[in-house]
């Protein structure tokens, strides 16, 4: 599936094959080569062109550029880490300014009207704000009925004990908690009854594309290669989740605030106007004393 160290070839994945390495390596924003995943992810989604895409958690906008030019959508450019401005640039230099837009924007706070796009995708990105339960509920608002949301990155393909497997434990951390694995997205997604899910899957040997990525563009990242070597696919691995927006469903709006009326009230049961309230004693200067 690889080709030698240090590449970023893969046979697996041609339509990404067609970039040229220096600009995949110069929008690096995140530990796996976004192409990749979204070309895996393009697989299961209904892409055509003119249709209104959000690429979520979209980092530097690789990813948004490849969806337009490969696919003829239009691309709303979505990320909150990274500048909106150097993106801008970014995808001016990709010639592609006529249909991939840069937002800047939290997950939890998308300026997006409801219905307005035919397809969510988020590439690598997810994780950090999707395991919420009650989150599908709100990014689907943004979404056709009918329409798709499709997720792809790094995860596991079965969930790790409570305590994380001896051989990664030298790389493990708390944070790592938010991946999972296709079976845990299916149940999240499913028992939200909002969607249809179509597709949970993990990627064939993925844990050796994560390495091939790691060795050429983070080969001083040992921790996380000597992990990936000693797991060799038994959890580490790359994951996609595709559902689609059930038609019979009603989203309630988000609330976002609570209208109040306050009126004063009495604080205590004796605390009325008409009540006497009783008056401290005043000291005689001999209890002064």
């Amino acid at each position: 599936m690889t080709s030698r160290p240090g590449s970023l070839d893969s046979p697996r994945f041609p339509r990404s094959s067609r970039y040229h390495p220096d600009w995949v390596r110069s929008n690096v924003s995140g530990g796996a080569h976004s192409l990749w995943l979204t070309e895996w992810l393009s697989e299961v989604v209904d892409l055509r062109p003119g249709l209104r895409v959000l690429d979520l958690g979209c980092g530097r906008g690789a990813s948004s550029v490849f969806l337009h030019r490969e696919f003829g959508v239009q691309v709303w450019s979505t990320d909150l880490w990274f500048s909106v401005d150097d993106r801008a640039q970014r995808i001016r230099d990709a010639g592609v300014e006529d249909g991939v837009f840069p937002i800047h924007a939290d997950a939890r706070a998308l300026p997006f009207a409801r219905d307005f796009f035919d397809v969510v995708v988020s590439v690598d990105s997810y994780v950090y704000y999707g395991t919420d339960d009650l989150y599908l509920g709100y990014l689907a608002r943004l979404v056709k009925p009918g329409g798709q949301i499709g997720i792809v990155g790094a995860g596991v393909v079965q969930e790790t004990p409570v305590d994380p497997p001896p051989h990664l434990r030298h790389w493990w951390e708390p944070s790592l908690a938010c991946l999972h694995s296709p079976q845990w997205w299916r149940r999240h997604w499913s028992r939200s009854g909002i969607v249809d899910v179509e597709r949970a899957d993990a990627m064939d040997e993925g844990w050796r594309l994560w390495l091939q990525w790691q060795r050429a563009v983070a080969p001083d990242n040992e921790p996380e290669i000597q992990a990936l070597e000693a797991d060799r696919g038994r959890y580490l691995g790359y994951v996609r989740a595709v559902a689609r927006r059930r038609h019979d469903v009603e989203l309630d709006e988000p609330i976002t605030s609570v209208p109040v009326v306050y009126q004063r009230q009495p604080l205590l049961v004796d605390d009325s106007p008409t009540a006497q309230r009783p008056v401290a004693p005043v000291p005689t200067p001999e209890e002064k004393a």
